[in-house]
């Protein structure tokens, strides 16, 4: 079986459709598996959604998911974030509503645990520290955990005298062995790690082989629409810097 893992698609349908492109010409895949964050800052909230759930799939929930349908106050998110999630909501179905609601906070599927931010703290926490990834060993039971919400794509692993950190580059790959692992695909519909392309990666579990994949995609399409629904100037640009 092949999965892709995908976080943070954050509205961005146009990155979104040139991962899944792309994943099928990498060899295809059987299901995705989805970090939360399909929703937020993107110009087509509702259609990212409905592409998603056209396809065999698990998903979590994000902390823009849950602003987006009520279930965290968006007082902590910069000015930009709030006022795009005030207006994701707006474009939002019942069904979507519905769907979003219903999403878990961890998944547990074979050897992996699936989480936004991180096990121990699902919906906020950025895991962006060897410190932080120690603490949270002790919060998921399987060999692997997957997670998104930095948008910054990285491998933590436990290593025997303490824990090796790697950020994930376009066509590295993973062999998955003993080793606990915390991997994040990095985000497809708003990178910030300095590259613009839509980040991803495929698992094929006969292999026992995560490879980490960039895709390019038409960055200005999604600026345009984004300016067309006056969604902030900030979040606009710097999908043209990957930050």
């Amino acid at each position: 079986m092949r999965y892709a893992i995908l976080a943070d698609i954050h509205g961005n349908l146009t990155a979104f459709q040139a991962v899944l492109d792309d994943a099928t010409k990498q060899g295809g895949f059987d299901e995705i598996w989805c970090l939360g964050d399909i929703v937020g800052y993107g110009p087509e909230p509702h259609q990212c959604i409905e592409l998603l759930r056209s396809f065999k799939h698990l998903c979590v929930a994000g902390n823009h998911d849950w602003a987006a349908i009520g279930n965290m106050d968006t007082s902590d998110f910069n000015p930009a974030a709030a006022q795009a999630c005030q207006w994701t909501a707006k474009q939002l179905t019942g069904d979507d509503i519905a769907y979003l609601t219903a999403l878990p906070l961890t998944i547990v599927q074979d050897d992996f645990t699936l989480a936004h931010g991180s096990p121990r703290e699902p919906i906020w926490e950025y895991l962006l520290s060897v410190e932080l990834a120690i603490e949270n060993l002790d919060y998921f039971t399987t060999t692997y955990c997957l997670i998104g919400h930095s948008h910054v794509p990285l491998v933590f692993e436990q290593i025997e005298h303490g824990m090796a950190y790697r950020v994930l580059a376009h066509g590295m790959r993973i062999e998955l062995g003993k080793n606990r692992l915390i991997l994040n695909p990095g985000g497809v519909g708003q990178p910030r790690d300095g590259d613009p392309r839509a980040a991803y990666a495929i698992y094929d579990s006969e292999e026992q082989v995560v490879s980490h994949y960039r895709v390019e995609y038409d960055i200005s399409a999604t600026q345009r629409k984004m300016a067309e629904h006056g969604l902030p100037l900030s979040l606009i640009l710097r999908l043209s810097h990957g930050w």
